[in-house]
């Protein structure tokens, strides 16, 4: 009995230790290592297509489509798909100067099947590259024509550094929530750029070559339909990259209510397709010997910030009980490494990259942001992924962040 429940506990330790490890290594990596951008001038300027789809937004489009407008040239497009809106949402964009085509579709929700919508306009007079910007997204300037120039020269995605701020007077444990979403969207996919390797898409400021981006399956109502056209494009030879120098910012919710779903319908999403594409790109990665996928398998392994903080501290608990039942210290000590990783990591990221967002003393609200979010990955392993998209609801200017510059800027 001893035997096993030995053999039990080191199996437990060892398989909490490789996310951690991942963990650890991208974001010590996107902390300290210098950036390795790739992708030179282009001699003529691609044209650009910039497809936003909106869906009730009325309230804070207008900052978004005049940042842009500002960047584009006389041969680029800035499409709207106005996607089932029940607000002037169309009007606005059109007044702003953007070519607006509304749909109208209550059976089919979901940005997939608004992206989808556009791409079929676009084809009648395609682009050389399409940049997709959610339509409460600021994009930094000049950002455009470098996600365009290093998308049709690598002839891949191309990711921009997208940060999610607090809002003007964050509630509760939004700005922990801000920190999350830069270890994942920040200094992670610039510890896999550091290695020469491709990112995951997260959402918005992501650049396609118009031959690519028609290879892509669709979509439809997926709840992360970025992560899954990006391991999709993989797959097929095109890993998305990170351009770490365009920068995109929004801002989260301040709702509560709001902040819950959001989170929801994103950690379900992301644990939905980490089951489905994880072992995929493992073994093929594997039996085609392609380091960019087995990477992106890797990247995908690590769960959650807070599930995985939850993972650990349950792997801790049962190696130390096994401790109390005759088992060795090496689980243990091992569960305790992987615990000083993980903080290790985050610390390392939030010193490089996060004090403008998070003060000091607002880290000791992370214990508290853990047990928050545990209902969410509750409900994921008991009645399954959240399954319909719904709009999160945002405040009229959550478009406009806060007076200061992008965080590790």
């Amino acid at each position: 009995m001893l035997i096993t429940l030995e053999v039990f506990a080191w199996i437990v330790a060892i398989a909490a230790a490789l996310p951690c490890a991942v963990f650890f290594i991208e974001c010590t990596l996107g902390s300290l290592a210098p950036l390795r951008e790739r992708g030179d001038a282009q001699a003529a300027p691609p044209r650009i297509a910039v497809l936003v789809p909106a869906h009730n937004e009325s309230a804070g489009i207008t900052p978004t489509l005049t940042g842009l407008t500002a960047q584009l040239g006389p041969e680029d497009q800035l499409l709207v798909v106005a996607d089932n809106c029940s607000d002037d949402t169309a009007a606005i964009a059109a007044h702003s100067g953007a070519t607006v085509i509304e749909r109208h579709d209550a059976t089919k929700r979901g940005k997939g099947y608004a992206l989808a919508f556009g791409l079929e306009h676009l084809a009648k007079a395609p682009p050389d590259v399409v940049i997709i910007v959610d339509a409460d997204c600021l994009v930094s300037e000049g950002s455009l024509m470098k996600l365009a120039t290093m998308a049709l020269q690598l002839d891949r995605p191309i990711q921009a550094d997208y940060v999610l701020e607090p809002p003007q007077r964050p509630q509760g444990l939004a700005v922990v929530s801000a920190l999350a979403f830069l270890v994942k969207n920040r200094v992670r996919p610039r510890g896999l750029l550091a290695l020469g390797m491709p990112c995951l898409l997260t959402g918005t400021g992501m650049a396609f070559p118009w031959a690519v981006i028609r290879k892509a399956p669709p979509t439809d109502d997926n709840l992360v339909e970025d992560m899954v056209m990006g391991l999709s494009l993989a797959q097929l030879g095109h890993a998305p990259m990170l351009c770490a120098d365009a920068r995109v910012s929004s801002v989260l919710p301040d709702r509560t209510q709001a902040a819950q779903a959001q989170r929801k319908r994103w950690e379900h999403g992301h644990l939905a397709t980490l089951r489905e594409y994880g072992p995929k790109l493992l073994g093929q990665g594997l039996r085609q010997a392609r380091a960019d996928l087995l990477a992106l398998a890797f990247d995908l392994m690590v769960p959650p910030l807070s599930l995985l903080v939850a993972l650990l501290l349950a792997a801790l608990g049962f190696t130390a009980l096994g401790v109390l039942f005759g088992t060795s210290l090496g689980p243990l000590a091992l569960c305790v490494a992987n615990l000083a990783a993980l903080a290790g990591g985050v610390l390392l990221a939030w010193f490089a990259h996060g004090r403008s967002l998070v003060r000091a003393r607002d880290l000791g609200a992370i214990p508290l942001y853990v047990l928050w979010k545990i209902p969410l990955y509750f409900t994921f392993f008991t009645r399954g992924r959240h399954g319909q998209w719904e709009r999160t609801e945002r405040t009229a200017n959550a478009a406009e962040p806060k007076d200061k510059p992008a965080a590790g800027g």
